[in-house]
Formats: C-alpha cells, sequence, structure tokens
C-alpha cells in the first residue's frame, strides 16, 4: 500500500512509519522539513494546515493517510474522494468525563477543552461524509519512548521528574482514586497500522487505545517510585486544596479527576489487537529515554 503518515516525524508518527516500512508498504511523510525522517520513507514538504498544499497531494494517489496533529478536517476536506481511507488520532478526553469503566468509545458529554470538543465534532462529520473510508484511534496519555511521561502532577515536566527520582512529597487528591492508563506509543501505532491495513474492517469505527490495566493514581505514583528506585512519600490533600494550591491547570489535575481507562475489546474484536505493554512498562520506557537523552 502507499501510505502518507502526517506527523511521521512525532512521538507516535515515527513508530507507525516503522512499522509499516517492515510490513513492506511505501511510506511518505509530509512535514514542513525541520525534523530528520524515519529510516525507509520518504519525504514530502507540506504544511498540513495549508489546504493547497494538500491538495496538490491529489495526483499522489495514495491508498490511506495517517494524521497526527489536530488538522484531520482540514486533510480531509483536502484529500477525500482522491484517497480510500484516512485514519485521525483523538484522544479518550472526547468523549466527556467516563461513567463508565472500562470506558468504550460513547460520547458522556461535552470534553471540558474546547480544541478536543470541535475535534470531536469534526470526526462526526467526516464519519458521516462518506467520500473517503474514516476511522479514529482514540489514546489515553500517551507515554512511551520519545517524550517526557505525565508526572505526578498531570504535566509533563522534567523538573517534577527530578523531583520524583529525589523522593520528594507527591500530593494527590483525597477520594475514590481515578484511574489512569499511560500507554505506550509503540502500541498506538500498531492499532494504526492495523486500521490501515484492514480499511474495510475499520472504516467508520472510533478505536479506543491502552495499555492491558490502568493504574490508581497512588499506583501509578508507586511506579515512578519503583522505575526511579526512590521512596516517593504520598500525602492526600481536600481537591479544593489540590485545584487552587497544588496543581491548578485543569489539563493537568483532570488527569487526577477522570478515569482514563479504555475499553479496547472493540479494536480486539475486530482488528486482532491487543496492547504489547503495561503502563509500567511504558513508564519505564519514557524515563529511560529521558536518561538517554539526557534529561535526567
Amino acid at each position: 500500500m502507499k501510505v502518507l503518515v502526517i506527523g511521521g516525524t512525532g512521538h507516535v508518527g515515527a513508530y507507525l512509519c516503522d512499522i509499516l516500512v517492515e510490513h513492506g508498504h511505501e511510506v511518505f511523510v509530509a512535514s514542513r522539513g525541520s525534523k530528520e525522517l524515519p529510516k525507509g520513507v520518504k519525504g514530502i514538504i507540506c504544511d498540513a494546515k495549508n489546504s493547497e498544499e494538500l491538495i496538490a497531494l491529489r495526483s499522489e494517489n495514495f491508498d490511506s493517510v495517517a494524521i497526527f496533529p489536530g488538522c484531520a478536517g482540514t486533510v480531509y476536506d483536502a484529500l477525500a474522494g482522491y484517497v480510500n481511507h484516512i485514519i485521525a488520532c483523538g484522544s479518550l478526553w472526547m468523549f466527556g468525563t467516563p461513567r463508565i469503566v472500562p470506558t468504550p468509545e460513547i460520547s458522556f458529554g461535552e470534553c471540558f477543552e474546547r480544541s478536543y470538543r470541535l475535534r470531536f465534532a469534526d470526526m462526526g462529520r467526516m464519519m458521516a461524509d462518506g467520500r473517503s473510508l474514516f476511522s479514529t484511534v482514540m489514546p489515553p496519555n500517551i507515554c512511551g519512548a520519545g517524550k517526557i511521561p505525565i508526572d505526578g502532577l498531570g504535566g509533563r515536566d522534567i523538573e517534577v521528574h527530578k523531583a520524583h527520582r529525589r523522593g520528594e512529597t507527591v500530593y494527590l487528591p483525597d477520594g475514590p482514586e481515578p484511574l489512569i492508563a499511560p500507554c505506550d506509543a509503540y502500541d498506538i501505532a500498531v492499532l494504526f497500522a492495523l486500521c490501515i491495513e484492514n480499511p474495510e474492517k475499520s472504516a467508520g469505527q472510533m478505536f479506543n487505545v491502552g495499555p492491558r490495566y490502568a493504574l490508581t493514581a497512588t499506583q501509578f505514583i508507586q511506579a515512578y517510585a519503583d522505575i526511579y528506585h526512590s521512596n516517593i512519600p504520598v500525602e492526600y490533600v481536600s481537591w479544593e486544596k489540590y485545584k487552587n494550591e497544588i496543581s491548578p491547570n485543569i489539563a493537568h489535575w483532570w488527569h487526577f479527576y477522570a478515569h482514563m481507562c479504555p475499553d479496547y475489546s472493540k479494536a480486539t474484536k475486530l482488528l486482532g489487537f491487543q496492547p504489547k505493554y503495561t503502563a509500567e512498562e511504558s513508564m519505564e520506557h519514557a524515563v529511560r529515554w529521558m536518561y538517554d537523552q539526557k534529561l535526567l
């Protein structure tokens, strides 16, 4: 197959390129040319947010297009009808605050984050359009080698990770604990590849992806203690104190408020997907990468 990966120099996209090349596909990466391309792919200089540059790709006759940045609507509108299958990356958060655990691919109300709300609505539009087959992959927290992983404050701050390594106290909100599911970028890429290689089975579907099981917030911190070989004390504070003083950024504290425990059984049933890595293994991969990059 002839496959275009938009975002192929990014975290998940680079893994996808490696998998597709290994499977014998002809892989192209559309980028602005500022990053090194994965091995075995061909580069196309293109701004994925520029409709005219995307329209120029119609003559390339790609079989599939995989999209990782938040520009799926622009890409779809430029290439629909000229590409058989378009697969976009979303987020489990787009379904709103989960009321079922594990969480299936259904809406529970609007997501708190406006850009996610708009992208989710656009995904519904593209799913119903019909000019090209359309699928989405919905990961929880993306982890693994290649990116600073979520930390004990819900962000991706290297200084917080250094504090974890030193064994400094982590504060968590008191009450029922949320579930957190750091998912390895490799496993997300595997599901993308399965969608690409099974267009008729994946068409019109939203697929959750995740690790084999989720962790409670306390288990999540303990996993970092094990990885860093440190003793990280945990103290529990009220929600008011946590949100107002400990971690006031909603994009951070939401990790300790709403469950991220995806039900990926549909991907297993239709495509045979099985995650390779546990949450702890994905976290360890990310920490090892930070050491390799001299970030720690």
